[in-house]
């Protein structure tokens, strides 16, 4: 058995494993759990990703795990970051997690918007699915800060990058693993996570490059007006070459060189001069983005660069270390762009670190050592990469 099937075989393994059905209040769920024991819950990403591979294993469990964020959805649309199926988060937990009240089913906050991408990879038409719209015009009523179609989030969590070095320069102390952290959590609290009554008050909210990378593929999996002109006409950074979040009030813009900034070379209709300069001048940039394995979550020119993890009290997880998914979908615009030879290097690394170490959370991008947890369920998108088919191209261009 070669390492892609090693990989495949993983992938399909924790999918199995990791899988979880039961009924909350009458209310039927399945998904799957993104590390047993240390992740029980359903997160709303996470879930996007284990629903996009299972359509290779369990295509009617892709359906189920997302009809479950479905059937979480509140009437007015909104679906939560976490959502909490089985029990309740407790409450030391409460003061980190963004709940309204003890027995909160879901949280206030949100995770990056893909279920509509995903729906149209592992489904089928999104279109076709009310609650998935309904979704899109909650975000597009209370995250549009500026009208242009792209949304603003209220705290670093809320990108699914957490820990990331670059919200520092805006939320402070109040950046996840801080320890003014749930001082925000409470304030945002307060002002019923309303990213308008935020901003009003001080902020800071951010318009973020991942966020409106992965809504951008929603809008345009829903056959509406893709956000990518918007994101490219209030991100883009000609001068530096790279996507640089806003934050408001003030319109800072944070400098750490982090992996979101490559990240919109998974839009089909980011610019090809962009694409190109992406990967030219940063992720085949080796006091960047070129590690042995896969790119890491900083830029190995950036002084919180950790690719072990780190220690401390700061949580350093986006801090160095390779996520699966965003080797992902750097790959996907590699292949798009014509980077064939160096897409399939990194598939390589990434498949190698997988046969060696499992599916763990994320990895070392100097030798692929597995970190953090594990049989760590998104983590599975190493079969997009060991198993390319010939339809994955078209999905990701879709109009």
């Amino acid at each position: 058995m070669d390492d892609a099937q090693r990989a495949l075989a993983e992938a399909e393994r924790v999918l199995r494993q990791n899988w979880r059905e039961g009924e909350a209040d009458g209310v039927p769920y399945a998904y799957s759990e993104p590390s047993p024991g240390r992740y029980p819950w359903q997160w709303y990403w996470d879930s996007c990703f284990a629903a996009i591979v299972n359509r290779r294993f369990e295509p009617d469990r892709s359906r189920a795990e997302l009809e479950s964020l479905l059937a979480a959805q509140r009437p007015d649309g909104f679906i939560g970051h976490t959502i909490f199926w089985g029990r309740p988060v407790s409450g030391f937990r409460r003061a980190f997690y963004n709940v309204a009240t003890r027995t909160a089913r879901q949280t206030e906050s949100i995770q990056p918007p893909l279920l509509a991408w995903a729906w149209r990879i592992a489904v089928g038409d999104p279109a076709a699915e009310p609650r998935i719209g309904a979704q899109a015009d909650w975000l597009l009523a209370n995250r549009d800060l500026e009208g242009d179609g792209l949304l603003w989030i209220v705290q670093g969590d809320e990108s699914g990058l957490d820990a990331s070095p670059k919200f520092e320069p805006v939320w402070g102390r109040g950046s996840v693993g801080r320890a003014g952290f749930p001082f925000l959590v409470e304030r945002n609290r307060r002002l019923g996570w309303d990213a308008r009554r935020i901003r009003e008050r001080g902020g800071p909210v951010l318009c973020e490059t991942l966020v409106n990378t992965l809504w951008s593929l929603s809008l345009r999996s829903l056959g509406r007006e893709s956000a990518t002109p918007a994101l490219v006409d209030r991100l883009w950074d000609e001068e530096r070459g790279l996507f640089v979040d806003e934050a408001q009030p003030g319109g800072l813009r944070p400098a750490p060189i982090t992996w979101p900034s490559l990240a919109p070379l998974a839009l089909p209709d980011l610019p090809e001069a962009i694409g190109r300069r992406l990967v030219e001048e940063h992720l085949l940039n080796e006091r960047e983005f070129l590690t042995p394995v896969a790119p890491p979550s900083v830029a190995v020119s950036e002084p919180s660069y950790e690719p072990g993890g780190g220690h401390g009290p700061i949580r350093r997880y986006w801090r160095g270390p390779t996520w699966i998914n965003s080797a992902w979908m750097v790959w996907i615009g590699m292949r798009r762009l014509g980077y064939l030879e160096q897409a399939e290097r990194l598939a390589a690394g990434v498949i190698g670190a997988v046969a060696r170490s499992g599916l763990r959370e994320y990895y070392d991008p100097r030798d692929g050592t597995g970190l953090g947890a594990r049989d760590f369920a998104w983590s599975a998108l190493v079969a997009e990469l060991a198993a390319p088919t010939e339809s994955d191209l078209p999905l990701q261009r879709v109009v």
